[in-house]
Order: C-alpha cells, then structure tokens, then sequence
C-alpha cells in the first residue's frame, strides 16, 4: 500500500511539474499595429493581421494583445502613435503600409524594437531593406509589388488601338514611384502617349482626375497608391461620364468604383504577416527573414463600371489567375 501511495505522490508531483513547465513557456506578447491610411484594401490587411491572432489566442499556446492606431494619412499623427507604442514597450511594429513602415523605421534606429511591415510595394527603393532576400535590419515583411505591365497588357486587351493614356498618382507615394517609371517605358515602347497628372490631397486629385478628362486620354493606370485610392469614390463618376476605364493597382479601387484592380489578395496578404509577426517573436532574425511578394495575378472587376462603359472583359480569364467581380461600396463585406 505504501508503495502505491508512493507511485501515486511521484505521478501528482510529474504532472504538475509538467503543468508548471507548460506555463513556463507560454508567452505574452504586445503587438502595435499603425495603418496608414483607412481604405479598402488596407483595412483587409488590417482584419486579417487580428483574425489570425484571434484564432492564435484561441488555441492558447501564447497570448497575443494587439492594438491598433490610424495615421490617417498624417505624418505627424504617424510619428506620435508610433512614439506611444514604444513607449507601451509592444513587442513589435506592424506598419501598414509605406509611410506608416517609413516612420516605424527611423522610431527603431536606436532601440532596434522589431518591425514587420505589410503592403510596401518596393522595400528596397524605399530604403526599408538592404534587398528582398536579406533585409539587413530589425525590420523585414509582406510586398504587395506590382506587375505592372500585366495590368497594362489587360488595358491594350480591351483597346487595341490606345493611343493616348493618362496616368494618375501622388509622386510623394514611394509605392507609386516604380510602376509609373514602369509605365512610362511600357507605353515609350508601343508609341503611346502619356499624359501624367498627380495630387498629394483631395482637391489635387479631383483636379488632376479633371484635367485628365479634358486632355481626352482612353485610359487612366494608377499603381497602388494610397492617395488615389484614398479618394477613389469622389472621381470614379468622372471617368465613367467621359468614357474612361480606369486600371488600379488593387482591389479596393474597383469597390470603389474603378473599371479595374490588378494586384495581389491582400486577405492573404494579412494572414502572411500575421505568421512572419509570429515567427519573428519566436525568435527569427529580421535581418535574415526574406520580405514575402505574393502572386500578382488578380483581376478585380468593378461589374457596373464594366456595363457603364461597356466594356467585355472576358478575355481577362485567360491571363489571369482569378477574376474577381464586385459591385462599388466603400469597403469590403
């Protein structure tokens, strides 16, 4: 009897030693999370990041706190909420975006708190990392770069005979910078005119979308530029009315009333960031973690633009790997 007693005391004292072990390793982590801007397309990015923590949180290995701040496109409310999470000691930045990335950047020169982006669509000319395979820093992420010829190959598919095309974008944008370079040499190529027309604020862009208007382009391409995208559902009608189809660099465009958005599912895109945070609070270097670029292989199509123009964009199944239909709303259901 003793010895069962024994063998019984020796088990209890197993398990909770086990117990005990198992508290020992769960962590508690603080994460802040700093969107740029509130659109679309960002706020997909945004949802999925807490949707997978959410479901992380759940499954109770670790705990995982978040919060989140809105720059709302303002540099100096960009660098005070910033400064405010250092000073909460979260575990780590998630900037959205490239402004928002850009601030959290120079805010952990010093600290070297880690960072990990979502949506940059060029780190390395943004001078976030040294190249995509090795960041070099604290900070690494998710790219939602742009094919921009491919977008410009569905614009060719449905007018053969373009000869005049505007392009639309906010040259203080680091997103923009790369795909209107781009642009520009594509169009150089085939012997098209290009009109370029750019606003920082939303008077600037009803102008700029007016003035385009009036100098007759046959189409309009802007990148994934927060801006323009920002102020989508004020000058979607414009374009309608004068017959012209408008090509974006993302999804949130077309919701917001464009013919076309070209890019990456920035559901996915959320998801993927939230499983790098994870990894990197775990213990992966940033400096060595590759920046993730996903397929850019997505057509979004605005349905009552389409009719509106009357444009067939069948054709657009072959060359893509999905297309996506949406009707305009400001954001996603």
């Amino acid at each position: 009897m003793m010895k069962k007693k024994l063998m019984a005391s020796v088990m209890v004292t197993a398990v909770a030693a086990m117990m005990a072990a198992g508290t020992a390793t769960a962590e508690e982590y603080k994460i802040g999370i700093i969107q740029y801007v509130d659109h679309a397309s960002l706020n997909q990015i945004e949802a999925a990041v807490e949707a997978r923590f959410d479901e992380l949180n759940e499954e109770g290995e670790n705990t995982y706190t978040y919060q989140l701040q809105n720059g709302q496109a303002d540099q100096t409310m960009l660098n005070q909420i910033t400064a405010q999470m250092i000073a909460d000691e979260v575990d780590v930045l998630v900037p959205i975006a490239t402004p928002a990335a850009t601030v959290a950047q120079a805010a952990t020169e010093d600290n070297q708190i880690p960072v990990v982006f979502s949506a940059v669509s060029d780190p390395v000319s943004a001078g976030l990392a040294e190249s995509m395979e090795a960041p070099g820093s604290n900070i690494t992420g998710t790219s939602d770069a742009l094919n921009t010829n491919a977008i410009l190959d569905l614009m060719l598919m449905v007018n053969p005979d373009l000869s005049k095309v505007g392009l639309l974008y906010d040259q203080s944008q680091d997103s923009s910078k790369q795909p209107i370079a781009d642009a520009n040499a594509y169009f150089e190529e085939k012997g098209i005119e290009v009109v370029e027309k750019t606003g920082t604020n939303a008077t600037e862009v009803m102008q700029a979308a007016d003035a385009l208007v009036a100098e007759g382009v046959e189409a309009i391409f802007t990148p994934t530029d927060n801006t323009i995208m920002d102020n989508e559902l004020a000058i979607f009608e414009k374009f309608i009315d004068a017959g012209i189809p408008h090509y974006t660099g993302a999804d949130s465009f077309a919701l917001n009333g464009a013919f076309c958005g070209y890019g990456v599912d920035y559901t996915n895109l959320g998801t993927a960031t939230a499983d790098m945070i994870v990894d990197i609070l775990a213990g992966a270097d940033p400096a060595e973690t590759p920046i993730l670029t996903f397929d850019n292989g997505i057509a979004t199509v605005n349905t009552e633009t389409a009719e509106a123009l009357g444009i067939d964009y069948s054709g657009f199944a072959e060359v893509c790997t999905a297309v996506n239909e949406v009707e305009t709303a400001e954001d996603f259901e």
